[in-house]
């Protein structure tokens, strides 16, 4: 798990980033270690609704984990995340992951 700012910021420089709707992926490739991070602006609104943009996220990676190539993985929540559809953000999720080739072949 990404936690340290310093974490953050290394992988914000180094990584290529991917853009969705909903989503936008910084993505580092890494041979035998995977990380991941997830992050929601004030722009999201309050506590709340970070919190469960987050877990949206989240659950959306533990649901693919398995077929994601090794790496360093940032998610950062983009505001229409809170009133999408679950249905529709995991599209954009996959569509970002198509988009990082990350999925393992």
């Amino acid at each position: 798990m990404v936690k340290l700012h310093k974490e953050f910021r290394y992988i914000y420089n180094k990584a290529k980033s991917f853009h969705s709707k909903s989503i936008v992926l910084f993505y580092l490739p890494n041979n035998n270690l995977r990380k991941v991070g997830f992050t929601a602006t004030k722009k999201i609104g309050n506590a709340v609704k970070r919190n469960k943009a987050k877990r949206r996220m989240r659950a959306l990676f533990i649901q693919n984990a398995d077929k994601l190539c090794d790496g360093t993985y940032i998610f950062v929540a983009k505001e229409p995340i809170t009133t999408l559809d679950f249905k529709i953000i995991q599209k954009d999720f996959k569509y970002i992951i198509r988009k990082a080739n990350a999925f393992k072949k």
